[in-house]
């Protein structure tokens, strides 16, 4: 009955998705943005951002023009829509591929704060009129995303209080998000403090292969420790001790929970089964 359970709870962490493409990361230094133009018929881009929480309850006839301000921004894998203090000169919400948000502490380690998926929204400061990034946005995978400069979006909020409405709720639900995280950073042990991050990525990129559930974007040990506040070395023993247990097989990159019942287990403090 428990398996059952923790059966059913996997599920919702799991949704459809395309099969990956073949491509590994490149990273680079700089940004290389070549923004395109919104093309005229831009039906299946309005129907993706309806559901974006930003342009929640926008009628198309509203919604419709707001596009048509921004421009369609690709971005190859391992490059930077903006880095950490650029001055924050757009706004961005993703449409297809994968982001990292990054840090720097004082100290010049890096902290992964969360990744963007098509749909979401970041560089928000740049909506409301912060001067430069507190982040990294780096591509895990060739993206596109719809980008706005700061004064355009600013002008919309302004215009339209529908949308401006929403930007609080986006705000207020990333607060909360950071709080329930840094309790869990300050009150978990490590062990279940990875195995949520595991499940988060699950949820967000979670794809059914016919070994289990496969995170469909390239994820290293390195990434999961800044994602965590731990270190490489404690993750790596903890992935490859749930390796030999079965719960799930890893190579350079790349995850598939086999056993991720057994994750839940572990994220929710249940004994072992």
């Amino acid at each position: 009955m428990l398996e059952n359970s923790l059966n059913a709870r996997v599920a919702t962490f799991v949704r459809a998705r395309p099969a990956r493409g073949g491509a590994g990361l490149r990273r680079v230094t700089q940004s290389n943005i070549q923004p395109m133009s919104v093309p005229q018929e831009a039906t299946q881009l309005a129907r993706q951002l309806v559901t974006v929480p930003l342009f929640k309850n926008l009628a198309p006839e509203i919604l419709g023009p707001i596009i048509a301000l921004g421009r369609l921004t690709p971005m190859s894998a391992g490059t930077f829509f903006f880095t950490e203090g650029d001055d924050a000169e757009r706004f961005f919400v993703l449409t297809s591929g994968r982001v990292k948000l990054t840090q720097l502490t004082p100290e010049g380690h890096q902290v992964v704060l969360g990744h963007i998926g098509p749909g979401d929204a970041f560089g928000g400061v740049g909506a409301f009129g912060d001067p430069s990034y507190p982040v990294s946005a780096e591509t895990v995978e060739s993206s596109v995303a719809l980008a706005w400069t700061s004064g355009t979006m600013q002008h919309v909020l302004e215009t339209h209080p529908t949308v401006a409405i929403n930007a609080i709720r986006f705000i207020a639900d990333r607060l909360h998000d950071l709080q329930r995280r840094y309790r869990q950073l300050m009150t978990e042990r490590v062990e279940r403090r990875v195995a949520r991050a595991l499940l988060r990525l699950v949820r967000d990129a979670g794809r059914r292969v016919d070994t289990g559930v496969e995170i469909d974007f390239p994820v290293s040990r390195q990434d999961i420790a800044e994602m965590t506040g731990t270190t490489l070395y404690t993750v790596s023993r903890l992935m490859s001790s749930w390796e030999e247990r079965g719960i799930l097989s890893g190579g350079r990159q790349h995850i598939v929970l086999l056993r991720a019942h057994a994750l839940v287990a572990i994220a929710a403090d249940l004994p072992a089964s």
